[in-house]
C-alpha cells in the first residue's frame, strides 16, 4: 500500500475516533460535585437568613436561588429546581423547613468539565495525528524513498542506461545497499563496454577479412573468364563454369556477411502498438531520481503508434546525455501537429558545434566535446534513438537552442 493511501486512511481513522469521542462527551453527564463545599455554603446562607439577611442579596452573593415556604410560588419553584437537576438543600428554622436553597453547581460543573474534556480531546487527537504523520514521513524518507530510488535505478539499468550513477546518502539507513547497487552498475558498465569493444573488434575483423577475401575471389573469377576464352575443350569449359559458379556463390556470401557485420545494429526489433500519449508523462516522471525535469505544459492526449520499450530507450538516451554532458535541468515542452506529437527536450549546457550537428546520429560517432571531456561512451545512443524513431514512423531532430543549450525534438506519429 502506498504511503499516501496510508496517510489518507490514518486521517480518516483519526476523524472517526474524534467524532465518536466528541459525541460521547456531549452525552456524558455523570460528573461528581463537591458536596462538602455546597453544604458549607448552605450553612452560611442559613445562618444569615436566620439573622435577618435579605434573600435577594444572598442569592447574588452565593450564586444560588432561595424560595421560602411562605412564598406563593414555593411548590412550582421547588419543582423547577428538581426538574433542572439543581442541587437543592432544605432551609430550616429550628426543626421546621422554612424553604429551599438551590445551586446551579451541576450545570456549571458539567459545562466547565465538558469544555475541558473537549479541549483535551482536541489537543490529544492533534498530538496523535502529528506523531503519526511524523512517523510516516520518517518511514517514507528513510525507508520507502530509498527503495523507490533503487527501483527506478534498477529499471534504468534494465533498459541499458548505465551512465547515470545512483547517488548515496550517508544518512540513509540503506546506504550500504545503495553503494552496492552503484558498484553493480559500474561493473555492468565495464562489462558492457568490454563486450561492446570485443564485438566491435570482432565486427571489424570480420569486415576486414571479408574485404580481403573478395580480392582472391575476384582473381579466380577473372581467371575463369580468361580460360573460357582460351580453351575450347568442352570438359575444361564445364569445369571452369563450375569454378566460376562457386566463386560467384562465395562472393555473394561474403557480401552478405560484410553488410550484416556493418548493419547488425539496425536489426533491433521494433514492434508498434497503439498507446496513450500519457505514457510519455510516465517515462519523464521516471527520470526524477536522476536529475531535475521541468515540464512546460501537459502532453496532448491522443493515441500514438510506438514501441513502448524503444521509446523509453530514446528518452533515456537523450536525457542521459543531457544530465551527463550539460549538467543542467532538462526542460520539456510539447507541440501537437496534425499527424504527430513533438516532445521537445532541452538543456542549458554549452550545446554542440554547428559543424558536428549532422554527425550526431552517425554510428560510433562521438562529438569533440565528449572526447575532450574524458567522459566515456560508445557513440551509439543518438544513432539508435534516430533509427528507432524512424522505424516507428517518426523522427529525431537535433539542434542548438537560442540563448545556449541543446535541443532534441522527438517526433511521434499519431494513430
Amino acid at each position: 500500500m502506498k504511503i499516501r493511501r496510508i496517510a489518507v486512511l490514518y486521517t480518516l481513522v483519526i476523524l472517526i475516533c474524534g467524532i465518536f469521542l466528541w459525541n460521547k462527551i456531549d452525552r456524558e453527564r455523570a460528573y461528581s460535585i463537591d458536596m462538602f463545599e455546597l453544604n458549607t455554603r448552605c450553612d452560611e446562607i442559613e445562618d444569615k437568613l436566620l439573622s435577618g439577611a435579605d434573600p435577594s442579596s444572598l442569592e447574588n452573593e452565593y450564586d444560588c436561588q432561595i424560595v421560602l415556604v411562605s412564598d406563593d410560588d414555593y411548590e412550582s419553584r421547588n419543582n423547577y429546581f428538581i426538574k433542572e437537576g439543581m442541587s437543592v438543600f432544605d432551609y430550616r428554622d429550628g426543626d421546621v423547613i422554612a424553604g429551599k436553597i438551590a445551586f446551579n453547581a451541576r450545570t456549571d460543573e458539567y459545562t466547565a468539565r465538558t469544555q475541558n474534556a473537549k479541549d483535551q480531546l482536541l489537543w490529544g487527537l492533534a498530538a496523535v495525528y502529528a506523531a503519526g504523520v511524523l512517523l510516516m514521513f520518517i518511514i517514507w524518507y528513510f525507508y520507502i524513498r530509498p527503495f523507490n530510488k533503487l527501483s527506478a535505478f534498477a529499471a534504468s539499468v534494465s533498459k541499458g542506461n548505465l551512465d547515470v550513477p545512483l547517488n548515496m546518502d550517508k544518512h540513509n539507513y540503506f546506504g550500504a545497499f545503495t553503494e552496492s547497487f552503484d558498484r553493480m552498475r559500474e561493473e555492468l558498465k565495464k562489462s558492457s563496454e568490454r563486450e561492446a569493444a570485443a564485438n566491435r573488434s570482432k565486427q571489424e575483423l570480420v569486415a576486414e577479412i571479408s574485404h580481403d577475401i573478395k580480392t582472391p575471389v575476384a582473381t579466380i573469377k577473372a581467371t575463369c573468364e580468361v580460360m573460357e576464352v582460351k580453351y575450347k575443350d568442352e570438359d575444361i569449359r564445364d569445369k571452369v563454369s563450375i569454378i566460376q559458379s562457386r566463386a560467384a556463390s562465395v562472393e555473394q556470401l561474403i557480401d552478405n556477411m560484410f553488410r550484416a557485420t556493418l548493419d547488425d545494429l539496425d536489426e533491433l526489433k521494433v514492434t508498434l502498438r497503439e498507446e496513450s500519449s500519457l505514457i510519455i508523462e510516465e517515462m519523464l516522471d521516471d527520470l526524477r531520481f536522476y536529475g531535475t525535469v521541468k515540464k512546460n505544459g501537459a502532453v496532448p492526449e491522443c493515441l500514438i503508434s510506438v514501441d513502448r520499450l524503444r521509446l523509453e530507450q530514446v528518452i533515456d538516451n537523450i536525457a542521459g546525455n543531457s544530465f551527463k554532458y550539460a549538467g543542467t535541468a532538462l526542460e520539456v515542452e510539447y507541440r501537437s501537429e496534425p499527424d504527430n506529437i513533438r516532445v521537445i527536450l532541452s538543456d542549458r549546457g554549452p550545446g554542440v558545434p554547428e559543424d558536428e550537428l549532422a554527425m550526431l546520429t552517425t554510428k560510433f560517432y562521438r562529438g569533440s566535446d565528449a572526447s575532450e571531456s574524458g567522459k566515456d561512451g560508445s557513440g551509439l545512443g543518438l544513432y539508435l534513438a534516430s533509427r528507432f524513431m524512424e522505424k516507428m514512423g517518426g523522427g529525431l531532430e537535433l539542434h542548438n537552442r537560442e540563448g545556449g543549450g541543446f535541443t532534441a525534438e522527438i517526433i511521434i506519429r499519431k494513430v
